[in-house]
């Protein structure tokens, strides 16, 4: 393939555009905030995980604490039936009795339920507690993650417009160079790690970095200024300026 030397020497110019777009796209994918979302994602549903299980303790502690004040309720009320019966003082002495030792079991079943009471208000305190902590612990990690999603917006937002200015730069570039010219520098950009032509210099190729010596070099050298030279180690595009070193 013949092309003119001072296209040749263009192309590094798109070459420097494309490098500088794949620079670009390779941030765009490493942005350390992408790993801090994804990071506070897993610790937000971890959290979450454990906001359900404090959850389910105090909802658990408080279905207990309302049985028990039914079951006290239903004592106060035996106990005030029996008391009145009590206070009226009719019947036989057996009976009243009767009645005065069921007030004494009912007083002491009382006792045993408001103190079972009392112990589970004490350990649902203790739950709520545990709930409001992993509560603030999830409000502090959603700012933290809508922070890093916000920070990670801006740097995307920043890429995005770079890559549209380089685009921009490119497209002049790339429509006075010869088509074919294009097409080639395209084709082996794409197989060879986005790099599709490169510098000759101080006799190195600058795609491979390998010296060229013997035939090789000879072969580069004697080559005319419009031919489109290629490494034969790495097949890219071989630019050749008076500093090459041929």
């Amino acid at each position: 393939m013949k092309a003119d030397p001072q296209d040749q020497r263009r192309l590094l110019d798109v070459q420097a555009i494309d490098t500088g777009l794949a620079q670009l796209a390779h941030r765009r994918r490493t942005l350390p905030e992408h790993a801090e979302v994804e990071a506070l994602a897993r610790e937000l549903s971890a959290l979450e995980d454990e906001r359900v299980r404090a959850q389910v303790a105090v909802d658990d502690l408080d279905r207990d604490i309302a049985r028990l004040e039914r079951d006290v309720d239903q004592v106060r009320v035996r106990k005030d039936r029996d008391q009145a019966r009590l206070t009226v003082g009719s019947g036989p002495a057996r009976e009243l009795e009767a009645l005065q030792h069921e007030l004494a079991s009912l007083n002491r079943r009382q006792g045993e339920l408001e103190d079972a009471e009392l112990e589970l208000m004490e350990q649902r305190e203790t739950a709520q507690g545990v709930l409001d902590g992993i509560e603030e612990r999830l409000a502090t990690a959603r700012e933290r993650r809508e922070d890093a999603e916000r920070r990670r917006e801006q740097a995307l937002a920043e890429i995005t417009k770079e890559e549209e200015f380089k685009a921009a730069g490119r497209q002049p570039l790339v429509r006075d160079l010869p088509a074919d010219l294009v097409t080639l520098y395209d084709r082996i950009r794409e197989t060879s790690g986005g790099l599709g032509a490169a510098l000759v210099a101080g006799g190195r190729c600058g795609g491979c970095r390998l010296e060229l010596y013997g035939a090789d070099r000879g072969r580069i050298k004697a080559a005319a200024p419009d031919e489109v030279v290629r490494c034969e180690e790495c097949r890219r595009i071989m630019v050749r300026t008076a500093e090459s070193g041929l």
